[in-house]
């Protein structure tokens, strides 16, 4: 494979195209300047300003959300895994059906397995522009998000309307529901009792692993994040491994399908048969399945990279703590 064959599949940091429209709360003060990506599969948009970077669907979904200090993404809820890392900036997540059962603070290079079926939410408490990048369980990401009852009604106030159908309609700009579309369905108390609401004491060992902790056990092999067996013990329908500087090789492997490489720190030589290619934090690169390739640093200082690859377990909820 060259590199004009690869090139479609590698989607850089820098050419990130943004929607600003993406969901329910994107009029709603607060949430008003978030920016959702779109790299990998259909994601979860619900907008049709979304661009996806690559369609192909490989078991799950990449994505990002980008934000300036003070901005948040509203509190809601998904079927499958939802897995962040952070890239950028420092960042508050939080969770409960108010926001209040719990809340842990993520540096660069942390990563977070949130527990399936809890609202969620998250914000940039750094001083500068903020990226999280996203991996969402299944191809279709658990059929769209799930929002707590009190995000649509502030929506509503603010111009915007969920439909049924998972679409949004913008009053601002003369949209209204299309005959035979209802307004998305407000969950009842009886139905939000179904949504935990665990302390962060439950929460964060099991799901939160710390971006130096993760080199320190990555400085031979590669590390298993998230898996069977990996530091937090789960089984989404993907794994997730940390490499770095002392775990890398210029031996190449291959997998029996697609998988995904995502730097985090430094700069990475990713050699394959047939050509090579040089990542930076924020790239992604969609490897194909049966490839023969190898992901080494390029450059002295600091170097990490996430991967994913998907399993035969069925996307769903994360086991629990």
């Amino acid at each position: 494979m060259t590199l004009q064959d690869m090139d479609p599949r590698i989607v850089r940091y820098g050419e990130l195209q943004p929607c600003r429209t993406a969901f329910i709360d994107a009029h709603t003060p607060g949430s008003d300047q978030k920016e959702n990506f779109t790299i990998i599969g259909g994601g979860v948009s619900e907008s049709t300003d979304q661009h996806v970077h690559i369609a192909q669907p490989i078991g799950f979904n990449i994505g990002a959300a980008g934000q300036p200090p003070k901005c948040r993404n509203s509190l809601h809820s998904h079927r499958t895994a939802e897995v962040f890392f952070v890239l950028k900036g420092r960042w508050r997540f939080f969770w409960g059906r108010w926001g209040t059962a719990g809340e842990v603070v993520l540096e660069e290079g942390d990563i977070f397995n949130i527990p399936t079926g809890i609202f969620r939410g998250f914000e940039n408490i750094g001083d500068d522009y903020g990226m999280i990048m996203a991996i969402l369980g299944g191809d279709d990401a658990g059929g769209g998000v799930i929002w707590a009852p009190q995000v649509i009604e502030d929506a509503q106030d603010h111009g915007l309307v969920l439909g049924e159908n998972g679409k949004l309609y913008d009053s601002k700009k003369g949209q209204t529901l299309p005959d035979g579309i209802k307004p998305m369905k407000l969950l009842t108390e009886e139905e939000l009792k179904a949504f935990p609401e665990p302390a962060t004491r439950d929460v964060v060992p099991r799901h939160v692993a710390r971006y130096n902790d993760l080199c320190a056990l990555a400085d031979r092999t590669p590390v298993l994040v998230i898996g069977e067996d990996g530091v937090l013990p789960d089984k989404p329908g993907f794994e997730v491994a940390l490499a770095t500087r002392g775990s890398s090789t210029t031996d190449t492997h291959r997998h029996d399908r697609p998988s995904v490489l995502m730097p985090v720190k430094g700069h990475w030589r990713v050699v394959w048969e047939g050509g090579q290619d040089t990542l930076a934090p924020g790239d992604t690169m969609l490897v194909p399945g049966d490839l023969e390739h190898t992901a080494y640093p390029s450059m002295t200082g600091d170097a990490a990279l996430y991967h994913i690859v998907a399993t035969d377990d069925p996307a769903g909820p994360t086991w629990r703590v």
